[in-house]
Formats: C-alpha cells, structure tokens, sequence
C-alpha cells in the first residue's frame, strides 16, 4: 500500500484525462477520501524534527522572465510578495476576499514539506516520495489555515494544460491539507512568528483558485455531458467536509493585466490588484436531489445543553462523546453532536455548528 495514497491518485490516468476525470470522480467518496487522508497524515515528513523550517525559505535562483510550466509557481509568488510588502504601492495582495466575504491572508507561497530529496532507491517507500511544497498558506477568516492551490491560463487559451483536471487539483489540494494537518503545531507557530496570528482548531481548508478562462474551458471541454463534473466535484467537497472536516471552496482568481505580474531583481511581482470571484453560478452542478420520505435520523436531532453535565475545557488530546459539554477558549461554551469521522467531533456553539479534532495522540 502507498504512503501516499492521495499523491497516487493525483498521477492517476483517469484523473489526469479531460474525458475521463468525471468517472473517476464518481468512484471518490468522503469515506474513502477520510480513510486515504489519515494515512497521508500519518506518512508526511515533519521538518520540525529534523529542525528545519517551513515558512521563509528561499531557494534556487530568482525568476527574471515567464518560463514553460511556472506560471502558477511565479503567480504565487507575486502574491505572496505583495501580501508581505510594506510598500503601499505594491500592497495588491492584501485586504482579499472570497466570494462568500470571507477574508483570506496570505502568509507564504512554495512553502517547503520535505525533509530531504526523494530516494530513489526507497521509491514509494520514501515518505518524501511525490511531496510538492504548499502553493500558498493562508489564513482563511479568523484562524482557519488553508492552502491555496493555483492555475492561471490567459484569457486567449484555448487548453488548459496536460492533466491539469479540476479533480487534480482537488485531490492535490487535499495532499496538501494533510500535510498541514500533520505539520499542525510546528506551522502554528511559525505563523504566529511571522505575522502575529494564532491558528485554529478546525480542519486545513483547501481553495482552488483558478483562472476564470479555466473554468469556461473545463465547461466547454465537457458540454456534451453538461455539468456532470461540477456535481461530482460538489459532491466531493460536501462529503470531504463531513468526514474530514476540510472545506473545499471553487473560486475564480483574476488578475488586473495579462498576465498579471512582471520580473524585477527579486523575483515576480504584482503588476495589480487580484480578485477571487465565483468559479461558476449557482446550481451549475443541477443538483436534483430524489424526493424521499423524510425520516429523522437521531443523529440529525440537535443536542442540547444538559446543564447537569460539568463542563469540560476542549482540549484537542481529550476524547469525547455525544452530548457532553465542551468550553472553547475562541468559541466559548458548545455542546457534542457527536463523533464524525475519525478524530474529529461536531460541536453546536450558538447556532453555529463546528468540526473539532479531538483523541489526537
């Protein structure tokens, strides 16, 4: 078995092919996916302990001009240059916004994961095996620590790229999430260092955060089978959510100019600002749910505080169970729903309802 089984998908055939990434989505499920994922988490390389850093390293040579395949890498580090400058003039990055008026920060782009180079003789064996560095680290609302992972076409392309599916990139935006879930405590307090931000106790989130030429494309590649893909990849996300407790958001990333960015003696840099906007309308996917006779799972009825109960500060080491009563630091006083997926439990605070981790080792 792969230590990398969500790193194996991202190479699979089917995921990588324009006519065949539909099918392949429709075999995905959240379960499958939850159970993959913990044993990417399991597998990742910590470069805590071999006291390596993740956040502000640099290296390899500063890019002067666009180069065949690096447009993404350049795009986001034109972003992540812009949202560090202390220059007004260059500050493109800063302030931003999703679709859904969500704020995201963005803390570093190529963020580094392995420990050392791959060793061929160990192939599969090696945990560093198939492990890119993050495109971008961010913090999406509050304290949320989310990747971004980024492509950019000009508005005149007419291909999307060999193997670039919008499945791909949801399967490696999920590679890249539980490597942040592995590396949590060590990236918690990087971030903090470096920007003065505490992180919270909620699942990475992943953004997809695509060229809207990207989008038309991927739509206009698969018009005779409508927008089939868009509900798979709905699908996906919704149950990723429930199992994992990473969210999955679409967006579509805009720049101010073709193509965006220019070179000078410290690499790519904004030529503008950048917008996140909505990757395709509402109900694209044709969502028609079967009607069914309504039938009320006790798993769906909310619990309610059952003052009798103690109170129990949250810890994410503590193990818990459906109905106890939970006191959040951030969150304030919340009540367990029950346990969803492995490791992770629904918290209702308020009205609000929240996935936490808990029993982690």
């Amino acid at each position: 078995m792969s230590l990398h089984p969500i790193i194996a998908l991202v190479s699979d055939r089917d995921v990588k092919q324009a006519k065949g990434f539909r099918a392949a989505a429709e075999r995905l499920t959240g379960a499958s996916l939850e159970a993959d994922y913990q044993t990417e988490v399991a597998n990742a390389p910590k470069r805590s302990a071999e006291g390596l850093a993740h956040l502000g390293v640099r290296v390899g040579r500063k890019a002067k001009g666009r180069q065949h395949g690096r447009d993404e890498k350049h795009l986001a580090e034109a972003i992540a240059r812009s949202a560090r400058s202390t220059d007004e003039a260059e500050t493109h990055a800063k302030s931003l916004e999703l679709p859904s008026g969500e704020s995201i920060e963005i803390i570093d782009s190529a963020v580094p994961i392995r420990t050392a180079a791959p060793d061929k003789e160990k192939g599969d064996a090696d945990p560093n095996a198939g492990i890119e560095d993050l495109p971008l680290l961010a913090l999406l609302g509050e304290d949320r620590i989310a990747v971004v992972v980024v492509k950019y076409l000009d508005p005149e392309a007419t291909r999307s790229g060999a193997g670039d599916t919008p499945l791909r990139l949801v399967l490696q935006g999920l590679a890249h999430a539980a490597v942040i879930d592995a590396n949590r405590e060590a990236l918690r307090a990087e971030i903090e260092e470096a920007v003065g931000m505490k992180t919270g106790e909620e699942a990475p989130a992943v953004v997809i955060a695509a060229s809207p030429r990207y989008w038309e494309l991927c739509r206009k590649r698969e018009a005779q089978k409508g927008a089939g893909w868009i509900r798979e990849l709905e699908r996906i996300a919704r149950e990723v959510g429930e199992t994992i407790g990473t969210e999955i958001i679409f967006v579509g990333l805009t720049t101010d100019s073709v193509p965006g960015w220019e070179y000078d003696d410290e690499g790519p840099t904004l030529t503008g600002p950048i917008g996140f906007e909505k990757s395709w309308e509402t109900g694209a996917g044709k969502l028609k749910p079967k009607p069914k006779k309504k039938k009320i799972d006790p798993a769906d009825v909310i619990v309610e505080a059952d003052l009798s109960k103690p109170l129990l500060p949250y810890s994410i080491r503590d193990s818990y169970e459906r109905g106890d009563r939970l006191n959040h630091k951030t969150l304030g006083e919340g009540v367990v729903q029950g346990v969803v997926g492995r490791g992770k439990i629904a918290v209702m605070f308020g009205d609000e309802r929240k996935l936490l981790i808990h029993e982690r080792p």
